[in-house]
């Protein structure tokens, strides 16, 4: 049985709300009422009853006791209070879930100082001035003076029913428009200029509205209040084809993206993050089934915005247009990213067909299209040394001295020890099979390669066996042997390595090596090569999954792409799962199918193997899905308390760091309730 366990509401923790305030909090709201807004609840004596909201259920296990003050579900073991259910349900943290709740009961918040009283107050006059104003835009967009701005989102597949869930809006070509209107609700010109609606200055006698004749796009904070605005020119002859808000107290270009609130609820229930370049690309990435995605508002990628990824998922996908531009913005990214890179945290890049933008190739190819580009994202250290020999000519052994010292230069600006050493190895290993020959055709023997790839920046490592050659042909250019080369390039013989538990093999830590498959993803993949008619009704559950090992993504993708041939509709499951073999084997995944099935240590999750009835399949497959997607949340939350203790040695903070790590061993531990289900195969009788 699952054990009880409270998820942590952080109360104890220091900051601004006192116990008392929490107290008055709790009191003020009955967890049903906020659970109620979620979940269907039904009164049965002292307590309520609903269906899980962690995960899918047909027979209610959900409890919630307003004398007790918390909640239980008996499907997924998570317990706590109204703070970390939000904190659960919403993706939030505890600041943010407090102020929600605050706001619910109509309690003022507590300030810091008289003078971060003011500012808040403040801030909160310009939330609603901005609030105004997208109502106006949204009202306009509707009315007579639309039309033009409707026949433009016509034109781009942008529906009525997308157009209200993004508040898109129009801002008409009047010079006053908006000015007038909000001046005659009572806003002084004096807000709107610093919500940065008017322009003003010195030398223009009398504001005037900064948008005209665009449509609006609504840039919301994480909470959800609009902050700014960003609005695309009707006119071909317009001085700015995309216009944005200006710096304001609310809005701050570099430390927003575009459709944020929305994808960090997205990320947290498991969709997968990816960067595009603009409004639209985010528009039509959302329609095409990719809620977690999310733009800068009109700059290249900043650091601040880089740590608001980072806040939502370990690796995000940026996606850039197939053209030069998009090639460039792709290497800026990876500059900007190398030096802040931490165990765990990177970024994958995918570009698209030349010619083509994510709207574009929605439009075209839906999302099977785009699942196509996401599914080849390469990783950061392959964009790096594919920008750093493109076009290159390494025929003299200066010019190859040359590209070890620029990338060793660029390894040097690592921060973190631990993944600047793995970098250094992963560059010496890649200019050793570029540029060591083989014994006999080059002169050097097997092995006794002396070269400087494998001293990078400087520091000694281990010798590598040259597993390329330099052929100096076309050109003096290079040219990898069929040999050497790998799905990729991304293979790396990194010698014996013992991984020391399970835990280890799936950790960020270990991501993009070739460390052993854990065996819950192993487990996933199975039970869809076994019984691939679960793809039916789990396609888009199955495509965001978030999966630790990059060689379990390429197979999640083949099985996708097998799935979508429409060769598995067979009434006979045995013959479902024989065509998918044969379809992932002609594909090239022979290998990899025999490493999935080295990784599950054990017969007794029958609900993944073939023969199983379909209702221990579904049962089993509900488990493993919800124990992962536990097991990523709390990988993340393991970071926020590792960080949190690091800025802060508290007591408080030790505890939050000890607690995630029991929850996660317990995660390992309930793992085993899985091996439980197959009665209606008729597991038990057989096993007698």
């Amino acid at each position: 049985m699952i054990g009880w366990h409270r998820l942590p509401t952080r109360q104890q923790f220091p900051m601004r709300f006192t116990p008392q305030f929490l107290d008055e909090l709790r009191a003020r709201l009955p967890v049903s009422e906020v659970v109620g807004r979620r979940v269907k609840l039904k009164k049965t004596g002292r307590e309520w009853k609903g269906l899980s909201p962690f995960q899918q259920e047909k027979s209610p296990s959900f409890t919630v006791n307003d004398q007790k003050g918390f909640y239980h579900d008996f499907s997924s073991g998570k317990h706590g209070d109204i703070i970390s259910f939000l904190m659960e349900t919403e993706g939030v943290g505890f600041t943010e879930a407090v102020e929600r709740l605050a706001s619910m009961a109509g309690m003022p918040l507590p300030a810091v100082t008289p003078d971060a009283a003011r500012h808040e107050q403040r801030r909160k006059t310009l939330y609603d001035v901005m609030e105004l104003a997208a109502k106006f835009f949204a009202d306009t967009l509707a009315s007579r003076n639309g039309a033009k701005a409707r026949g433009y989102l016509g034109d781009r597949a942008i529906s009525p029913a997308v157009q209200l869930q993004f508040r898109i809006g129009y801002a008409p070509s009047e010079r006053f428009a908006l000015k007038e209107h909000l001046g005659a609700q009572g806003i002084p010109v004096e807000d709107m200029v610093e919500a940065g609606l008017l322009v003003a200055g010195d030398d223009i006698p009398v504001p005037y509205d900064r948008f005209r004749d665009r449509v609006m796009f609504p840039i919301t904070d994480l909470r959800g209040r609009v902050i700014a605005f960003g609005g695309r020119a009707l006119e071909k002859d317009a001085q700015a084809k995309y216009l944005n808000s200006p710096e304001t107290p609310l809005f701050h270009k570099g430390d927003h993206l575009y459709n944020l609130a929305p994808a960090r609820l997205a990320t947290h229930n498991g969709a997968a993050l990816v960067v595009v370049e603009g409004y639209v690309d985010v528009i039509a990435m959302v329609g095409a089934g990719f809620a977690a995605s999310v733009a800068p508002l009109g700059t290249a990628l900043t650091e601040n915005q880089l740590a608001l990824l980072w806040k939502m998922a370990d690796e995000p996908i940026l996606c850039f247009d197939g053209d030069k531009a998009g090639q460039k913005a792709a290497w800026r990214a990876a500059d900007l990213a190398l030096p802040h890179l931490k165990p765990g945290k990177s970024l994958r890049f995918a570009l698209l067909p030349e010619g083509q933008d994510p709207d574009d190739l929605a439009r075209s190819g839906g999302r099977g299209a785009i699942e196509e580009v996401i599914s080849a994202a390469r990783g950061l250290a392959e964009v790096i040394w594919s920008r750093e020999i493109e076009g290159g000519t390494f025929a003299t052994p200066e010019r190859r001295a040359a590209l070890e010292a620029r990338i060793g230069e660029l390894t040097n600006g690592i921060r973190d020890d631990v993944v600047r050493r793995y970098y250094r190895q992963d560059f010496a290993e890649r200019l050793q099979r570029a540029f060591a020959p083989d014994a006999g055709r080059g002169g050097y023997a097997r092995g006794n390669y002396r070269g400087g790839a494998s001293n990078i920046g400087g520091e000694s490592g281990r010798r590598f066996a040259p597993r390329g050659t330099f052929t100096p042909g076309a050109a003096g250019r290079f040219e990898p042997r069929a040999a050497g080369r790998t799905q990729g390039g991304q293979t790396i013989n990194r010698g014996p390595y013992q991984v020391a538990s399970p835990q280890l093999a799936t950790s960020p830590i270990m991501r993009g090596q070739r460390s052993a498959i854990s065996r819950r993803e192993a487990l996933i993949l199975q039970s869809l090569i076994n019984h691939p008619w679960l793809l039916h009704d789990h396609l888009e559950e199955v495509a965001v999954l978030e999966l630790a090992h990059p060689e379990v993504n390429k197979l999640r993708a083949g099985i996708i792409a097998a799935f979508a041939r429409d060769h598995h509709h067979s009434p006979e499951p045995s013959e479902q799962s024989e065509k998918m073999r044969a379809d992932l084997a002609a594909g090239g995944f022979s290998q990899l199918l025999q490493r999935v099935e080295l990784a599950i240590t054990t017969s007794a999750v029958w609900g993944a193997q073939s023969g199983a009835a379909p209702d221990d399949v579904l049962s089993t497959w509900r488990q493993l899905v919800s124990l992962h997607r536990q097991w990523h949340s709390l990988l993340r939350e393991l970071k926020d308390a590792e960080r949190a203790l690091g800025d802060e040695a508290s007591e408080a903070n030790l505890a939050w760091l000890r607690d995630v790590k029991a929850r996660l061993a317990e995660v390992d531990g309930t793992e085993a309730l899985i091996e439980g289900f197959g009665e209606s195969s008729g597991r038990f009788q057989r096993s007698m």
